[in-house]
C-alpha cells in the first residue's frame, strides 16, 4: 500500500498510540485496558454474529418444515374429500357398498397416518421457531454487551486525553457492566429479563 492510503483509527488506536509516545504509568494503564476491552468487545462481537446466524438458520428450517407440514394438511384434505365421495356413493342406488365402504375405511386409516406426519411436522417447526427466538435474543445480549465495551472503550481514550481520575472509574465501572451482560449472555442468563418481571411483580403487589 502506498503512503497516501486513508486510515480509520478507533479510540483504542489513539489510546495505544497516545501510550507509545509517553512514559508514565497512567498512559500505560490506560492503554493496557483499553487493549483488554477491545479484545473483549470483538469476542462478543463474534457471538452476536454467530447467534445472529444461527436464528436466521433455524428460522430457514423452521420454515421448511412449516411447508412440509402444509404440504401434508394439503395431502389430508386431499383424502378427507375422497372420503366424503365414497360415503356419498354409499347412499346411493345400484352401487357396490361394500366396495365403497372399503375405501371409506382406507381412506380413514390413510388419513391417520397422515395427520400424524402433519403434527410431527409442525411441532419441528415450532421447536426450530422457538430455537431461532432463542438465538435472537442471544444476539440481542451480545450486541448490547459489545456497544457497552465500546462506550468503556470511548471513555478510556476520553480519559487519557484529558487524565480525569473520575472519566478512569466511570470506564472501569461501564467495563464491569458490558463484561457482566457478555458473561450472562454465555450462560444463557436474562438480566434485562428477570428485572422487568421483578418490577412487574412489584407493581403488581
Amino acid at each position: 500500500m502506498s503512503g497516501h492510503d486513508f486510515h480509520v483509527h478507533g479510540p483504542h488506536d489513539h489510546a495505544v498510540e497516545h501510550a507509545a509516545h509517553g512514559s508514565d504509568k497512567f498512559s500505560g494503564k490506560i492503554a493496557v485496558m483499553t487493549a483488554i476491552l477491545a479484545t473483549i468487545g470483538a469476542m462478543f462481537g463474534y457471538q452476536g454474529g454467530a447467534t445472529q446466524n444461527d436464528a436466521a438458520l433455524f428460522k430457514n428450517n423452521a420454515a421448511i418444515k412449516k411447508t412440509e407440514a402444509a404440504n401434508q394438511w394439503n395431502y389430508y384434505q386431499a383424502k378427507s374429500n375422497k372420503q366424503n365421495l365414497a360415503e356419498l356413493a354409499i347412499s346411493l342406488p345400484g352401487v357396490d357398498v361394500a366396495r365403497y365402504k372399503a375405501e371409506v375405511a382406507r381412506y380413514k386409516t390413510e388419513k391417520e397416518s397422515i395427520k400424524a406426519e402433519a403434527e410431527k411436522l409442525d411441532a419441528v417447526s415450532a421447536e426450530w421457531d422457538r430455537k431461532s427466538e432463542q438465538m435472537l435474543h442471544q444476539h440481542h445480549e451480545w450486541a448490547l454487551a459489545t456497544t457497552i465495551e465500546q462506550i468503556a472503550i470511548s471513555l478510556a481514550a476520553i480519559t487519557l486525553l484529558t487524565r480525569k481520575k473520575w472519566l478512569e472509574y466511570g470506564a472501569y465501572g461501564v467495563a464491569a457492566i458490558g463484561t457482566a451482560l457478555g458473561l450472562c449472555a454465555w450462560l444463557h442468563i436474562d438480566p434485562i429479563g428477570h428485572l422487568l418481571l421483578l418490577l412487574g411483580q412489584g407493581a403488581a403487589h
